[in-house]
């Protein structure tokens, strides 16, 4: 009873396949976005010490 038959193990790697693939998209999304507020921030740090360096 605690052993999986064969239809239940092919099952079970398919489930594991998606959440694995679910898990890869989170994290592509998550650092796309990490990435593009680091940018923006970065592109806000230089305007500021643009314009108050030339000053």
């Amino acid at each position: 009873m605690t052993q999986l038959n064969l239809e239940q193990e092919f099952k079970l790697a398919i489930y594991k396949k998606k959440i694995y693939q679910i898990n890869q998209i989170y994290i592509k999304t998550y650092l796309i976005l990490s990435l593009k507020q680091m940018l923006i921030k970065d592109n806000f740090i230089k305007n500021y010490l643009i314009k108050h360096m030339s000053l």
